[in-house]
């Protein structure tokens, strides 16, 4: 991958990933967007634990940029306290106020006093398990019980029905839990949860796509051969592959006629060991039961098929068919 110079995203940039991220998008197709790496939008995602954070608003009674650039045109003008106030329809103290805390009328500057006045006003308020550490305990406690947090909250619902503080929604469980810049329960709790991940995914999002776990340039099972549908002529084969505990695997070959059974180990499942092995065991099987043989779908993800099939020998979406002379054709 090439070396790409670090960026500060906008404002702008971050609602994008935001909004892709709400859709359901992954993070590597949000990356791609700006030619990023994911590691990069998961950096800004997982500040809040991929819960997005509340748009900031400015209160109706706080003076605007244009009220601000009003102030520094008056200040230079030489107007006073009260005819400024006058002017914008403000009480004097709150233009005395402003002035003061941004340098004086003698520094005084429009946006940067705007800017100052944003930065202030970002006091965000103390989660309700911050501020009760005994709720938090209790939390924490069931947590570990492997309770899920609509139980917790529906268990301290009935326990406590009168008291108010020793109660909390399965919702400010999940945000405490993702959010970890809240403090009140610690990371290793989410290990507890029914879903393990690290970041809140949106309720959209789904690896269940058109084109998830399918084989490329495939043909319907639903085209299969009426011969080979019904059992009727020996020589046609399924293949599957049987992953057991420690890392074992077995790979299997039946008859669609007869139900012979034919297994060979594998030493690992990925589509190329398993798919020579198969290869080797027919070799000993004699012409007339070698019409074509059919492997099982499985979900995990495999390289891309080898496109090796001889006329007559099509490739369903259920599994493949080797041809006679024995080569795979993928």
């Amino acid at each position: 991958m090439k070396r790409r110079t670090r960026i500060r995203y906008t404002d702008s940039q971050k609602a994008l990933m935001w909004d892709r991220w709400q859709k359901g998008e992954s993070l590597h197709q949000i990356a791609r967007l700006f030619d990023r790496h994911h590691s990069s939008v998961r950096g800004i995602l997982a500040e809040t634990g991929g819960i997005r954070p509340p748009a900031r608003r400015r209160s109706l009674r706080a003076l605007s940029l244009a009220e601000r650039e009003d102030v520094s045109r008056a200040l230079v003008a030489g107007h006073s306290i009260r005819l400024i106030a006058a002017t914008l329809g403000r009480s004097p103290s709150t233009i005395s106020r402003e002035i003061r805390r941004n340098g004086g009328a003698a520094l005084y500057r429009a946006s940067h006093a705007d800017q100052a006045a944003w930065d202030r006003a970002h006091r965000p308020k103390a989660c309700k398990l911050a501020l009760h550490p005994t709720l938090a305990a209790r939390v924490a406690d069931k947590l570990q019980q492997q309770w899920s947090p609509q139980q917790i909250a529906g268990w301290l619902m009935r326990t406590y029905p009168d008291d108010a503080t020793c109660q909390v929604s399965h919702e400010t469980i999940y945000r405490t839990l993702f959010i970890q810049s809240r403090g009140a329960l610690k990371k290793e709790l989410l290990e507890h949860l029914r879903r393990t991940r690290g970041m809140r995914r949106s309720r959209h999002h789904t690896q269940k796509t058109a084109d998830h776990g399918r084989i490329s340039d495939t043909v319907s099972i639903r085209e299969r051969p009426a011969d080979i549908e019904d059992r009727a002529v020996p020589g046609h084969w399924e293949g599957d592959l049987l992953c057991g505990s420690g890392n074992s695997q077995i790979a299997t070959l039946v008859e669609r006629s007869t139900r012979y059974v034919m297994l060979v180990k594998v030493d690992r499942k990925d589509t190329k060991t398993v798919v020579d092995a198969l290869i080797r065991t027919a070799h000993q099987l004699p012409n007339e039961l070698y019409d074509s043989a059919g492997r099982g779908r499985v979900s995990r993800k495999r390289p891309p098929l080898r496109q090796s099939r001889p006329p007559g020998h099509e490739l369903f979406q259920w599994g493949c068919f080797l041809s006679s002379d024995r080569q795979a054709p993928f």
